[in-house]
């Protein structure tokens, strides 16, 4: 491995290190190869925390650099206090501190304290969260008479956000032709730069955009710290951005001195502004680079490995790498296909509950879905047989806020002395309903022993309600008339009832205007509770069920598994992972595909590689030949990474369960089966198993 022989020579002088005696020959070249730009490409599980942690540990104790003149770069504070943690314990478990040991946001937000007057800033300058910038933007679209209803404050914070990343003030903003429609929200963006620094503040993405900025204008400033930092070493590099790119380039003028640790395999976060060209373009702007790979991985066995790595080796754009297992072979990967995808969560915890949890504690298991709205079939089944889960990185089914606005407007209409109900969508979407309205209703409700819709009757009958508020309210009520009216004569099923509630609400409408991801997530949560609708006979039903899947303890003790989606179980592991739904459209997702070609693709297959990674033993793979999606019956295609799963490494499981648990053999004659079990994925499935 080691073929330069003076770092041969250097392993041998220091082979007694205490801090170096744990490390394989990859790890011990990284750590002691301090002499211009490094790459160390880190594959999953294989230690890059312990090189990072023992480099800067050698470079103290070679006395190569005091502790200020090292700045190490993390993506989060918890991964920051872990490196300080872990340096001061081979340290002779001594304090070390390590003063310019952050995340870019929090080094930048020093750096800025000391020269805020370069852009404009006071030292006491303030930093805003998310909420104080969208009522920032607010302020600023009701100004200029914008109506943020049809234009989401988020979509403009996030194409603020996204102008910052690529270094742009709004005097810098280049747009084309096409995009019209960003002209208007440009000059929104001038006037939120402009009432920050009236404000005296700034947002997160003005911290390294304001550090660049004074690097650039500032020469004398640029050296000074350039000078100091004699060694600069950057966590999961994958996922930096442009603007965080040149802030760095900027910083090694003088020592050149810079370690990136990552994985262009692991690379998954273009949507937040992360340009895997960084990485792979490394040596192009650091001339001379040393490329080192960790290969060794000390979670996986080999045939979780082997499958990872055939499946990655498909994309084009990376630097390649091989990763082996210092465990044993291990259990085949699990290649399972379902009718349905409610047959897929019934087999899936079926096999936690008679396999699975006799081996492993249900807290090391995982199920990674593509998409959130997957997490609903799994959360009915486990609340039916009463298995415990958690869902991290995100809420729970019915707990998120438009399925529980969508079940408030069911239950007000099935019921109108539903308070609670009626206070949570009068002014959902907006009505001019506002707080002291519904005080004024809740007041009066409350004198008059009344329910709250009764009240609102009474009140405006009696003109007590304003002229606007009127207006809005008014329409709610007759709403509320006519949709029980034809639910109640039986002219429309509870589902109907349901869609027909979102469109002339305006629900829908003002969540595909405001064109952002989060509300489109929530436009898919939404046709997913209609499929969930569509499993009960009526509404009174459906409510019932509601309500006790609701009133589940949701702190169960003991074990629980584990509900996520796979962007949100990067850096994690378990013993077992369960990967379902791996059809075409949902995995590779569609709108990856559409916006953004084979850079999408191989993002997305990035993202399937994450996903087997996370799992030490075990990992089950599975794909169903129908799904309900949008409010329709799809034949599905088996995801194109089904088919490049090598085969020597997998097993498939030739049997699926019918809904009423019969078991059907993939070997049956084709012949003589229903139509609609002969669809592409089925026939895919049967070829790849003769």
């Amino acid at each position: 491995m080691l073929n330069d022989l003076y770092y041969l020579n250097l392993l041998n002088k220091m082979a007694n290190l205490e801090y170096l005696k744990n490390l394989n020959d990859s790890q011990k070249e990284a750590v002691l190869y301090i002499s211009g730009p490094l790459l160390i490409v880190a594959g999953a599980g294989s230690g890059k925390t312990r090189v990072l942690t023992s480099r800067i540990a050698h470079i103290l104790k070679e006395n190569k650099a005091f502790p200020n003149q090292i700045l190490s770069v993390t993506f989060t504070n918890k991964a920051a206090r872990e490196m300080q943690i872990r340096v001061s314990k081979i340290l002779d478990n001594k304090e070390v501190g390590l003063p310019w040991l952050g995340t870019f946001h929090s080094i930048c937000a020093k750096i800025l304290r000391r020269h805020a007057k370069a852009v404009n800033l006071n030292q006491n300058f303030t930093i805003i969260d998310q909420d104080d910038q969208l009522r920032l933007i607010k302020s600023i679209c009701n100004a200029e008479n914008i109506d943020v209803k049809k234009i989401s404050p988020n979509f403009i914070i996030s194409l603020i956000n996204k102008w910052k990343n690529l270094g742009w003030y709004p005097d810098d903003v280049v747009l084309k032709k096409s995009e019209n429609f960003e002209k208007n929200l440009l000059k929104i963006y001038k006037i939120y730069q402009e009432k920050l620094t009236d404000l005296n503040a700034c947002d997160f993405g003005d911290l390294i955009l304001h550090c660049v900025s004074i690097f650039e204008k500032n020469q004398d400033i640029n050296e000074m710290y350039s000078k100091n930092f004699k060694y600069i070493l950057v966590d999961e590099y994958q996922d930096t951005n442009f603007i965080q790119s040149k802030w760095l380039k900027l910083l090694t003028k003088s020592h050149n001195n810079i370690c990136c640790v990552g994985d262009d395999d692991q690379s998954i976060y273009s949507w937040r502004g992360a340009e895997i060209k960084n990485f792979l373009e490394f040596d192009k702007m650091f001339t001379n680079t040393k490329i080192i790979r960790l290969e060794e991985n000390y979670r996986s066995s080999q045939n979780i490995l082997n499958v990872a790595s055939e499946l990655i080796s498909n994309n084009e754009n990376r630097l390649g790498k091989k990763l082996n297992s210092n465990q044993n072979q291990g259990e085949l990967v699990n290649l399972n296909c379902f009718k349905n995808g409610k047959d897929e969560a019934i087999h899936i915890s079926k096999t936690l509950e008679n396999q699975i949890s006799k081996k492993y504690k249900l807290n090391n298991v995982a199920i990674l879905v593509r998409a959130i709205f997957q997490t609903r079939e799994f959360e009915e089944r486990f609340l039916k047989i009463g298995l415990p889960y958690r869902i991290l990185g995100g809420v729970k089914f019915y707990e998120r806020t438009e399925i529980k606005d969508c079940i408030a407007y069911l239950r007000i209409v099935y019921q109108d002395k539903d308070d609670l109900a009626f206070e949570r969508v009068v002014n959902v979407p907006k009505r001019s309903v506002g707080y002291t309205s519904i005080k004024i209703i809740s007041e009066y409700a409350k004198q008059n022993s009344l329910p709250l819709e009764k009240s609102a009757k009474n009140l405006i009958s009696f003109n007590k309600i304003k002229p606007k508020t009127k207006i809005g309210l008014n329409s709610f009520l007759n709403l509320l008339n006519k949709w029980r009216n034809d639910y109640f004569n039986k002219k429309i099923n509870h589902v109907k009832l349901l869609q027909i509630i979102l469109d002339e609400s305006g629900y829908s409408l003002s969540l595909k205007n405001k064109k952002d991801l989060e509300n489109e997530n929530r436009l898919e949560n939404i046709k997913e509770l209609l499929n969930a609708m569509k499993e009960f006979d009526n509404l009174e039903s459906f409510l019932e069920h509601v309500s006790l899947a609701t009133s589940v303890d949701n702190d169960w003790d003991g074990e629980k598994v584990n509900l996520m989606t796979i962007h949100a179980s990067k850096g994690l592991e378990f013993d077992a992972v369960f990967l379902p739904g791996w059809e075409e459209g949902l995995f590779p997702h569609q709108k990856s595909i559409d916006e953004k070609g084979q850079h999408g693709l191989e993002e997305e297959r990035r993202l399937a590689y994450v996903g087997i990674t996370r799992a030490k033993h075990e990992v089950y793979i599975s794909f169903s030949l129908n799904r309900f999606y949008q409010g329709d019956w799809i034949d599905s295609i088996s995801s194109r990474f089904v088919d490049e799963l090598p085969e020597k490494y997998v097993k498939k499981i030739n049997n699926y369960e019918r809904e009423e648990e019969e078991i059907f053999e993939f070997n049956q004659d084709l012949e003589n089966e229903e139509d609609n079990y002969r669809s592409p994925g089925w026939l895919r499935y049967q070829k790849r198993l003769k």
